[in-house]
Order: structure tokens, then C-alpha cells, then sequence
């Protein structure tokens, strides 16, 4: 239907006959009414492409996973909080890299089957890990914040936190990021918790021990109470991130920022 459909009947004709002016008048009302709604919508339209480019402390809303309630048990986070003590923030990891004292500590948030956290994987960290962490300068927390839309990414975190038992947690990290690479970019949906035993067997696990923990989901309170954390500080998707002095407030770091945008804010802490 265009903008006048439905005004004047299709049937109606005014060939062979006059119209009042009462009628005239009707149908010019009708038509302005008409003309000031379609300004109105095409200025909501704009104004909402205008703000699609917003930032939030520090990073662009466009092109991150807006989450909901996990799937399997899990519940969703309480009501958001502004900021965040890193001291309470380095508790309850899924794992650490770096050293335990370092001064300073980014704690991440994130999706194993999130195409981003993909990407941060892959352009930021390595870089991260050469400068800062294995310098001494930054000490990096994982927690767990799996998305519903997501079947793999709780599977995903629970056998990582299996191959920790067997301290090969940072072997399985980098192992589902890099099968999924396989694949492509975008959401990968393709893997299964046979093909996780399989890459289980490839990093040198115990196959028995781990197998059972994956088969248990061993460690869905554990990813429940990273989930629940998140939200409680204001992660509102994936991957999401707060940087601060280890003795201090931490910053939030919205979405799968460049290297520079992290090496800019740690040098500033220092």
C-alpha cells in the first residue's frame, strides 16, 4: 500500500459530476494527516540510523551479540552495575595468563562460538600477549559469558575448563577457536561434543578423564556464576572487557576492539 492508498475508493470516480467543497475540504485534511505521518516515520527512520554509530565506553555497539539467558540451566544476569573492582573481578576465573601480581589486569568476557571474541583472538591477543603478559605488565582473566543463540559455546566452556583439570586450558582456548577458523568466518554450527573429545585427544588429554567431564558438563555452575558476574557489571555482549589497575577500578571495553585501542589504554595505566 503506498502513503494515499485507501483515501478515495478505486470505484469512486469524479468524471461526469462536481464535488462540494465539504468534500474537498474532507479529502485535504485526510491528505495533510497523511503527509505529516510519512515526515514523521522517515524522521524516526533517520534518527535511528543516527545513532546506530554510538559508542559506549569505548566501543561500537554495531556488530556485537546482544545477549540473552544462556541455554541448559542457566539464568539471566541481574541489573547492570557502572563499574567494577579488579580485585573482585580477578576471582572465579575460568583460567589466568601472565603473572598473578602483574599491576595491571584485563578481565574478558567472552563467547567460544562468538564470531568476534573469534576475531579478538585472532588480531589482538597474540599481540597483547607479547608486549604485556608475558612481560609481566598484565595479567589476563577468562571468564565465561556464553550466549543462548549459541548451542556450542556452553559444550565449548565447560570442556575448556576439562582440559584445565588437566592443565591444558590454554591448549583447548586456542584449539576451538582455531577448528572453528577452519570453517570460515561468521557463527560456526558445525562442531559437536564428539569433535571436542577429538580435539582432546589431539592436545594430549586423558581421553577417559576427560570425556566423563564433558559428558557431566562438569562446570555449568562455574560458567552460570561467570555469566551472572558479567551482567552484574554491565556486559551486555560478547566479547566484552574491563581494564584497570589490579588494586583499582577497571574500565569497560565494549566489542572486539583493534590492538591499538588496548595498547593505548594500558600504556595510560602505567
Amino acid at each position: 500500500m503506498n502513503e494515499h492508498e485507501g483515501l478515495v475508493p478505486t470505484h469512486h470516480s469524479a468524471k461526469g459530476s462536481a464535488l462540494s467543497p465539504e468534500i474537498i475540504l474532507s479529502v485535504s485534511i485526510l491528505l495533510a494527516a497523511v503527509i505529516v505521518g510519512y515526515s514523521m516515520i522517515s524522521a524516526a527512520s533517520a534518527l535511528e540510523n543516527g545513532l546506530s554509530g554510538l559508542t559506549i565506553q569505548g566501543g561500537s555497539l554495531a556488530g556485537n551479540n546482544l545477549p540473552t539467558a544462556p541455554t541448559g540451566n542457566l539464568t539471566p544476569p541481574p541489573a547492570a552495575a557502572p563499574t567494577a573492582q579488579m580485585s573482585e573481578l580477578v576471582k572465579n576465573a575460568a583460567a589466568t595468563l601472565g603473572k598473578s601480581d602483574a599491576p595491571i589486569v584485563l578481565v574478558e568476557y567472552s563467547d567460544y562460538q562468538c564470531p568476534f571474541c573469534r576475531k579478538w583472538f585472532n588480531d589482538v591477543k597474540g599481540n597483547l600477549q607479547k608486549d604485556y603478559i608475558d612481560t609481566g605488565k598484565v595479567l589476563l582473566v577468562y571468564k565465561d559469558f556464553p550466549l543462548s543463540f549459541h548451542p556450542m559455546a556452553i559444550p565449548y566452556a565447560n570442556a575448556a575448563r576439562c582440559a584445565n583439570d588437566q592443565g591444558k586450558y590454554w591448549e583447548m582456548h586456542d584449539k576451538i577457536f582455531l577448528e572453528q577458523d577452519k570453517k570460515g568466518q561468521g557463527t560456526i554450527q558445525d562442531y559437536t561434543t564428539t569433535d571436542i573429545k577429538k580435539w582432546g585427544v589431539e592436545i594430549g588429554l586423558n581421553s577417559a578423564t576427560f570425556d566423563s567431564c564433558v559428558d557431566d558438563n562438569k562446570y555449568s555452575n562455574e560458567i552460570q556464576a561467570n555469566f551472572s558476574e558479567g551482567g552484574s557489571v554491565g556486559i551486555t555482549g560478547t566479547p566484552g572487557f574491563f581494564l584497570g589497575k589490579a588494586d583499582g577500578t577497571g574500565q569497560l571495553i565494549v566489542g572486539a576492539q583493534p590492538y591499538t585501542v588496548f595498547q593505548q589504554a594500558i600504556d595510560s595505566l602505567q
